[in-house]
Parts: C-alpha cells; structure tokens; sequence
C-alpha cells in the first residue's frame, strides 16, 4: 500500500515492486528494516540474558537439590532408627524425662548433619545453599531491651572518586542473654549507592558460627555450659529461660548444640593432636547409657556405651583432655584413638590396653591406687589386719611422692630411686611372704595377686620422672561425667554421644587451665568462623588468650 511519497510495506517487497521505488521510498524501506532488525537484536540479547539467568537459576537449584539430597539420605536412616525405637513397645518404658532427651537427640543430630554437609561444599556453593534455605522464624518481642550495633563502611568514598550516598539500611536481629536476662542485638548494615557507577555496597555481614543463626554466641556458649558444665538438660533449661522472660525451646537449642558442635570438632582434633605430642598419657573409660534402637531383642530399651578418657599428665607442659565416645569396651576403640602414638600409658588393668601395648610398643604403667584400694576396700569390709599392714606400706609410699611433685624431673627421678625404690621393694617383698599364708581364693589373695601379677607396669613410675604414681589425675577429669550421667541419663545416639564428648574435651580442659568455660567458648565462637585453620591452635584451652 502507497500513502503520498512513503511506500510501507507489510511484507517483503518483490523485485518488481522494487523496481517502482524512487529513491525516497528505497529510504524509507530500507530504514523500516534496520529499525525491525535493531527490536530484533535487541529481543535476542534479551532472551539470550534470558536464558544465561535461567541456566544460573539452574545451577543453584541443582546445588540446592544435590545438598538436599545428601542431607535426606542422612536423616533418612537416622529419624528410621529413631522412630522404630520411639513408637515401638519398649519406648513405653522410658521416664518422661528419657522422652525429653529423645527428643533433644533428633533435633541435635538433625542439625549436626545439616551443618556437616554444608561444610562440605565449596565456599561459592555454601553461599548458594545458604542464600536458598534461609531459615524462617518469628520476629523477636518487641518488649525486649535493643542494643544498636552498626556496621558501616570504612569510608564514604567511591573507588571512582564519587561520594556515596545513603540510601537505607539492613536490619537483623539476634537473641543475647545474660545471667537471668534476655535483650536484642540490633545489627544495622546501611545501604550505600554511587550516582555515577551505580553501585550499592554494604558492610560485610559479619561471620557467625550458625550462619543466619538468631542467637548470639554469648547465648550459645551459656547453652552449652549448662548443659555440659553444669548437667542441665535442654528441656530442664527450656523452663529456665521460660522465666527469665523468653520461651525458647529445647528443640530450638537442640539444633544450636548440633551445629554447634560440628562447628567445634576441628578444635577438638586439633586438641587431639596436641596429646598424642605428648610421651605419657592418662587413659581411662566409664559407661554411658545410649538408646538401643536398632536392638532386636524387643524387651532391651538401652545398651551400655563407653566414653573415653585420654588425658596429659600434672607434669605435662599442657593441660587437656579429650572424650571419646564408643559403643563398646573394646580395645579397638582405644587402638583407634591412639593410632600411631608410641609413649606410656597409665591405665588399669582392663584386657582392652593389653593388646593395644603389645602391638603399638607402648609402655605399661599402672595404677597404684587400683592397687591399694584392694586393700582398702578388704580393710573397710571387715578389718582385715593384713589389709590395715599393706596400707600402712602404701600410705608410706604415697607420703614420699607427695613431697616431690614440684621438684625438677631429674631431681623427682633421684629422689623416687632413694627413697621409693627401697619402699616399693620391701612391700614387694612383703606381698611375697604373704601369698603363701593366705586361702587361694580369699579376697586378701586377690588383692595381693593384682598387685604382683602388675608389678613391672606399677613400679614404671620409679625411672621416668614424667610419669605419675597412678591413674587419680584422669580419674578425677571422668568424675563430672557421673554427675551428668544422672541428669543426661543417657545418649540418645551414636552421634549425639560422640558430639557430647567433643563439647565435654573443651569445656573440661577449659577447667583444668583455669579458665571460665562461659567466656572461653563465647570468645573461641566468636573468633571461629574466621581463624586460619593453620592458625587455629591458637584457640586451644592450653594456648587461649581473649582476643580483647
């Protein structure tokens, strides 16, 4: 169709509707088709835009999926064992209070395997993952006390040479506590733009160790001394809190003490490590109860599990101590422990450390006051004469060795070969004469053969200044476990016994270096998130200084 000079065409013109053109009709055709070509230029970088979004979107879905899968398939087999053994005739027996600690071990192994998982991901891919799952939760009361705390850029200015401008500001908030009070932390990350680049910054989000986690670490570390320091289970904290002013869940602290605790166990092999440095080591084992939901025999609601105890010495150059939690007695278990540790062991006389001597070429040292309780405890029974004599000889022998512990090791090895030596060898002597007078049999036989039967690893001792008279020092770090015990009542599960020992490691040899577990967790929390891994000794209980 023709209007005036303008040909416009509403399809491609044939070459003899060409051949009509003048030359500002040729123009106008020919401009019409470089406009059409531009929209079409233009729609194709949009779908081409389009579609690399799209393929971005993707991506981060197929990390999101593969992430969520790998999380699943955990769970999966955990939440089947537990829920065979929570819905079955022998959860009918547990207390109330067994039901509570159930629970507590879902959410804690739960959040446990989450936190793993994640840690297993490229940095890129953790933002990802963590940009997508962002938790959901109520807004915080709004009577509870705010504290500001703004996190603004270092200066104003853009890399262009602009001046930036505020243009707003991010708000999140978490819960704090102190003793007896609950308050808010406001963080506030103003919003920057420069006109020219228009570019928004922002201060970095500062790093916590439950990425978009609601608590403070002051709040997770009074959790978690509550309830490994103190003995208090979540759900007996859970009414604590309640009236301090804020209900706060065992479930929800459930999920803190999983996460925490993956978030901790790189410090807890790192204290590992720092022992099994050391040439002579306490080692000791006490049972713990665990659930037995995988158990066939439908009338066994628990089975007894083992938590394990490696610990230096008082004549160590450190202080620390670390749990191990086993579902057995076995002596694998110790033998995995100390896997390529060549030192000696002062243990009692559990067949479990006989196999692990032989094979690893590690000395034996025992446990003197193993042997004089046979006696003390023959003596409490009934009086036995011959138990009140061996005592006399062993409290003779202790007097000595309480005089040389803070002597020099050359002058402690001197002084236990003058004047121990002579003693352990008369009482020796002493345990020979009496055997052949006593019924085989008897009680005061029994006593007399541990002792001999022992007498290389008990008299270890006498030429190694490093290495302690008995097992007492180790022994003592497991007492608080026996106070736990009747409050934990048991572990709920493999993982959650094993997650208990490692918080146990740090906050008991946190103890024995004299510090308050409160404030050492709080700050090793603070710090955590962004301490080189070559560097993360410094966080050690034996090493730690507060970072103010």
């Amino acid at each position: 169709m023709v209007c005036g000079n303008i040909c416009v065409m509403t399809s491609s013109p044939t070459p003899e509707q060409i051949a009509k053109m003048d030359a500002d009709q040729l123009q106008a055709m020919l401009l019409g088709q470089i406009k059409a070509n531009s929209v079409l230029q233009v729609e194709a970088l949009e779908l081409r835009a389009s579609n690399i979004n799209l393929q971005a979107v993707n991506a981060e879905l197929q990390v999101v999926v593969k992430y969520k899968d790998a999380v699943i398939s955990k769970i999966t087999l955990e939440l089947a064992l537990h829920k065979r053994f929570r819905f079955s005739k022998k959860a009918e027996s547990l207390t109330v209070e067994q039901r509570h600690l159930f629970d507590e071990t879902i959410d804690g192994d739960t959040a446990q395997i989450e936190q793993e998982e994640l840690d297993k991901l490229p940095e890129q891919d953790k933002e990802v993952v963590s940009r997508n799952l962002k938790p959901k939760r109520k807004a915080l009361p709004p009577e509870l006390p705010r504290t500001e705390i703004r996190h603004e850029l270092d200066s104003t200015l853009c890399k262009c040479g602009c001046q930036l401008k505020r243009i707003g500001e991010d708000v999140s908030e978490k819960l704090n506590h102190h003793p007896g009070t609950f308050s808010v932390e406001r963080h506030i990350r103003g919003k920057w733009v420069c006109d020219r680049c228009e570019t928004l910054i922002q201060a970095p989000v500062p790093a916590h160790v439950i990425d978009k986690g609601m608590a403070t670490t002051n709040l997770l570390a009074q959790v978690l001394v509550n309830k490994f320091a103190d003995h208090l289970p979540l759900y007996r904290q859970e009414q604590m809190f309640d009236r301090t002013g804020y209900k706060l869940s065992a479930s929800t602290m459930g999920s803190w003490v999983g996460q925490c605790g993956a978030a901790l166990q790189p410090l807890v092999n790192a204290l590992r490590t720092e022992i099994l440095k050391q040439g002579v080591l306490h080692a000791d084992e006490t049972p713990i109860t665990m659930l037995n939901g995988a158990a066939k025999d439908k009338n066994s609601t628990t089975k007894k599990a083992y938590l394990w105890a490696y610990a230096t010495t008082q004549h160590a150059d450190i202080k620390a101590v670390v749990f191990d939690f086993a579902e057995g007695r076995s002596g694998q278990h110790a033998k995995a422990f100390l896997d390529g540790w060549s030192g000696t062991l002062i243990c009692d006389d559990y067949q479990g450390y006989k196999a692990l001597i032989k094979d690893n070429q590690i000395t034996e040292a025992g446990c003197m006051a193993h042997a004089r309780r046979k006696f003390f405890e023959l003596f409490a029974a009934n009086k036995s004469h011959i138990a009140q004599a061996a005592l006399e000889q062993f409290n003779a022998i202790y007097a000595v060795e309480a005089q040389l512990q803070d002597m020099p090791p050359d002058e402690r090895r001197h002084r236990r070969q003058a004047d121990i030596k002579p003693l352990m060898d008369k009482l020796r002597q002493w345990l020979l004469d009496h055997k052949i007078k006593v019924p085989d049999g008897s009680g005061t036989m029994k006593a007399i053969d541990y002792s001999l039967k022992r007498w290389d690893a008990l008299t270890t001792f006498l030429g190694d200044p490093h290495t302690p008279i008995d097992n007492n020092w180790v022994e003592n770090q497991i007492r608080p476990i026996a106070v736990g015990r009747k409050n934990w009542l048991f572990a709920g599960s493999l993982r959650s016994g094993q997650r208990n020992a490692a918080i146990m490691s740090l906050v008991q040899s946190a103890k024995l270096n004299g510090l308050n577990p409160l404030e050492y967790l709080k700050d090793v929390m603070d710090r955590l998130p962004t301490q080189p891994y070559s560097r993360i000794n410094e966080l050690l209980p034996h090493n730690w200084k507060p970072a103010n």
